[in-house]
């Protein structure tokens, strides 16, 4: 069984002229998810063994698409989650602290539940406050500014390979399949850039663990 949510439409603005697939990837259950504990950029928390499972059917769910790279958040639980896919594949994993989770600062350890929404920003399944920051953690609108410049330079990085490859008109604008294991908030955070959403009008629905979400989404 592939642990993971139906597939969710994170398909691009229309500004976005590029074709490039990126499957994105929440990281198995960890042993703070089991203990409804926030993480944040908290580096404790592995998977457990059932998080364990669940990398393994993502690798299953992704081993034979054309994937030409594997980004991860450098977080443990997001390499423990990328590692299965990373061998299954032949590639490296290249971590990038960008795709961390959000820092929740003070608030770390604690119960998730009890962050209320004057910490968060986050009311309803909604942003309701872009700069509200945990102590000693992070805006809202700090972490969309953080994941905006990799989301920027992956563009970039893709548009450089495609340039680079041997002539093929037919499959000009093509930049390849990308995977990136990251966080529940760094997704939303993605999702919404390659969207045009601005933080301000962004929505904050439940992602499961070992969600596999396509972006653009097939129809």
């Amino acid at each position: 069984m592939v642990y993971s949510t139906p597939i969710l439409d994170t398909s691009p603005s229309s500004h976005n002229s590029t074709s490039q697939i990126l499957w994105l990837v929440r990281h198995g259950e960890s042993t703070w998810n089991a203990r409804g504990l926030a993480q944040g950029q908290d580096d404790q928390a592995r998977l457990t063994s059932r998080g364990v499972r669940q990398a393994r059917a993502i690798a299953v769910q992704l081993r034979d698409r054309p994937i030409r790279a594997l980004y991860a958040s450098d977080l443990r639980r997001a390499l423990q989650t990328a590692a299965p896919l990373a061998s299954a594949l032949g590639l490296t994993v290249v971590r990038d602290a960008r795709l961390r989770e959000r820092c929740l600062g003070a608030a770390e350890g604690t119960s998730a539940a009890s962050i209320s929404p004057a910490v968060s920003g986050i009311s309803d399944g909604r942003v309701v406050n872009p700069d509200a920051c945990p102590d000693g953690g992070e805006s809202l609108r700090d972490f969309y500014r953080r994941v905006a410049r990799f989301a920027g330079d992956l563009t970039d990085a893709g548009r450089a390979w495609d340039a680079g490859r041997p002539g093929d008109a037919d499959r000009a604008g093509e930049l390849g399949e990308v995977v990136i294991v990251a966080h529940g908030g760094t997704l939303r955070m993605l999702t919404a850039c390659r969207q045009g959403v601005p933080v301000e009008e962004m929505t904050w629905g439940p992602l499961a663990n070992a969600t596999v979400l396509r972006s653009p989404a097939s129809h």
